[in-house]
């Protein structure tokens, strides 16, 4: 097997638990693994070969799926949920605009779980042809520190409840993030320029949702 190959393999593998892999090499002793959410990253030494590092990676993949749900855990407990959107005397947005609402924190989530649920067929329906890839399964989740997921085996895309509240092009451009997943199960060059090639606009809505507590993997 060659080391692209394999390299390949062990992204995907990591992938599967919403892991991306970043290697580097740097002026260090020895190969150090610091796992953060949804990010593996890898500092190695710069004398040591990539055929090595990838071996000590492959070592490496285990065990990072397996303390992935403690780091998501422990993170989400140091940031909580979006201030913006759980803080009871917020204004109610939906789609960008104030909507004359006063709701609990538990009503709001339902009321925005409602919402994304009654476009997500249309909006997929919409997306799907353009970015030429198809999701088998479509869901809406209570997520803290993300505004969507893909799991590239099952073909399962999610997406953050909390996602109505922003302009509903923010929503179209996280459908076509995770689908552009379904091409590249990493974020490569070759995946943004998948992204643009769907949503040539893609930019301005990536720009307001990154100034968030979520963030795309």
């Amino acid at each position: 097997m060659s080391l692209e190959i394999r390299l390949d393999t062990i992204r995907q593998q990591l992938a599967q638990a919403d892991i991306e892999l970043h290697i580097s090499k740097k002026r260090v002793k020895n190969i150090n693994f610091r796992l953060k959410p949804h990010v593996l990253m890898v500092s190695v030494p710069l004398h040591i070969s990539d055929s090595q590092a990838a071996d000590a990676v492959a070592r490496r993949v285990s065990w990072a799926i397996n303390h992935h749900p403690q780091v998501l855990e422990q993170h989400q407990r140091k940031q909580g949920a979006p201030s913006d959107l759980t803080t009871a005397d917020q204004p109610i947005y939906l789609w960008g605009k104030v909507q004359a609402l006063t709701l609990s924190h538990g009503e709001k989530v339902a009321y925005y779980r409602q919402q994304l649920s009654d476009v997500m067929p249309s909006l997929f329906e919409k997306w799907q042809p353009i970015v030429g890839t198809y999701a088998n399964e479509i869901r809406v989740k209570k997520m803290h520190t993300r505004w969507g997921s893909c799991n590239t085996r099952a073909k399962r895309i999610w997406l953050s409840v909390y996602l109505p509240a922003y302009p509903i092009e923010c929503t179209e451009y996280v459908i076509v993030h995770e689908l552009c997943h379904l091409h590249h199960a990493n974020h490569s060059p070759a995946f943004w320029q998948t992204v643009a090639s769907a949503m040539p606009d893609y930019r301005q809505w990536h720009n307001i949702l990154a100034g968030k507590t979520g963030q795309l993997d």
